[in-house]
């Protein structure tokens, strides 16, 4: 048996813990430079407002519902997210950290159990110790958790608890849901599924096996063996390396100089080092993305990228803002406006991999210098103790660059300077 832990809109969740005033106010949270909703609690869904709505163009919805709107405070969602995943992990032997805020359990030494006494447990406990509410559904594969779980999400007779433990219960729940809310369908492959007359995951359970491997993916496949009860998606207990690394923002307002944009792209590039760090990895490509905004006229409009192989593989700052600078020459054009900037690294592999290809030029190092990693650790040290940004190079920036957070909230959790006092 499988449990699917799922927070109930996670960030607009993350901005009550701290506020109490918001329980009962309708909450959004706006994307990056905030452009468009990108999360709503059950209030602000109720007066119509559709995910990823571009902010300007509902205000006055806004402002007559008296909605609260913020700036999204990834550094509060990502330790709250951090909190509750350390929570689950005290309540089920086995967990793999599916998203921010979603987790499987293993629940196959439960079975002496009653599961759903034990999901209102998890409940309770998550929220005592959180603040976070979630929705729990059981069942005994990954994918029919994924269907439990939103029927305890979207159906309250289920009070946040869905378990599918008998086979007219997962035959009933499979009727119930449509076949592109089945986890790894989707809209696009729905229609396909939709003009063969399958049109819910029971339709899925039903249809030919040989039709379903002759047109559909392998995976899909086995979330078709999965919703008739075989168990295909074993437990990833441990997270797959990565295979690149992406950091990007659109802007405040827009960059016109050489210098501006630099300043964003070092940036970047300095954020995609510390990943790699953290990652435990090296790159031997970069990637550089430069553009001005859609909306522009199409003679204003710009959109220019490129990628380049590093000298060697490589986690230093210096290096990848240097490489970002050199490929940054090569794309700007002058008289634009730009509004985003992104790099990524890829073809990462773990630092101590051996198989590095030299270089032929004796004037090239093969790897990064050892007063290099010195130079990198002791920054990384620094920030972590006093706050990120408290050491950084010369060419890392975002005074120009810096995306609109107008409506951001405290960081309760993260910056001693914003943690709550309680006065008696």
């Amino acid at each position: 048996m499988f449990a699917l832990v799922d927070c109930n809109n996670f960030y607009a969740s993350c901005e009550r813990v701290f506020n109490p005033a918001l329980r009962s106010r309708p909450v959004v949270v706006l994307s990056n430079n905030d452009g468009c909703i990108i999360a709503r609690s059950e209030e602000a869904k109720a007066l119509g407002i559709q995910m990823g709505t571009p902010v300007f163009k509902c205000r006055d919805l806004l402002r007559r519902n008296k909605v609260a709107v913020f700036s999204s405070n990834y550094s509060l969602y990502g330790d709250m997210s951090s909190r509750v995943m350390t929570t689950l992990a005290d309540l089920a032997p086995d967990i793999e950290l599916y998203s921010i805020d979603e987790a499987f359990l293993d629940m196959s030494s439960f079975g002496r159990y009653d599961l759903a006494k034990y999901a209102r447990l998890i409940r309770r406990r998550v929220r005592q110790h959180t603040g976070i509410p979630v929705c729990v559904g059981i069942a005994p594969t990954k994918t029919l958790a994924k269907v439990a779980n939103r029927l305890a999400k979207k159906n309250p007779q289920y009070q946040g608890v869905c378990l599918l433990d008998r086979a007219e219960l997962i035959a009933s729940a499979l009727a119930m849901t449509k076949v592109e809310d089945v986890w790894g369908i989707g809209r696009q492959l729905s229609k396909l599924l939709s003009a063969r007359n399958i049109k819910t995951a029971a339709d899925l359970a039903a249809a030919p096996a040989p039709w379903v491997r002759k047109h559909l993916h392998i995976t899909d496949a086995k979330v078709q063996a999965e919703l008739n009860g075989t168990s295909c998606l074993p437990m990833e207990l441990v997270r797959p390396a990565k295979q690149s690394i992406c950091t990007s923002r659109s802007f405040g307002k827009s960059v016109t100089t050489w210098e501006e944009l630099h300043q964003a792209v070092a940036t970047f590039a300095g954020k995609c080092a510390v990943k790699l760090r953290k990652e435990g990895a090296v790159a031997s490509m970069l990637t550089l993305f430069i553009g001005t905004s859609p909306f522009d006229d199409i003679e204003a409009r710009y959109w220019g990228t490129k990628s380049i192989a590093l000298p060697y593989p490589t986690q230093d700052s210096m290096t990848l803002i240097h490489a970002a600078q050199s490929v940054l020459d090569l794309l700007f054009r002058a008289g634009h406006g730009y509004k985003k900037a992104g790099v990524i690294v890829s073809e990462l592999s773990p630092v101590a991999f051996a198989g590095r290809t030299l270089s032929l030029f004796a004037d090239e190092a093969a790897a990064d210098s050892e007063q290099s990693k010195t130079l990198m650790l002791v920054m990384d040290g620094i920030n972590q103790r006093y706050g990120r940004g408290a050491v950084r190079l010369a060419s890392e920036n975002s005074v120009a660059w810096k995306p609109n957070q107008e409506q951001l909230s405290p960081c309760c959790t993260t910056r001693w300077g914003d943690i709550m006092v309680v006065k008696g």
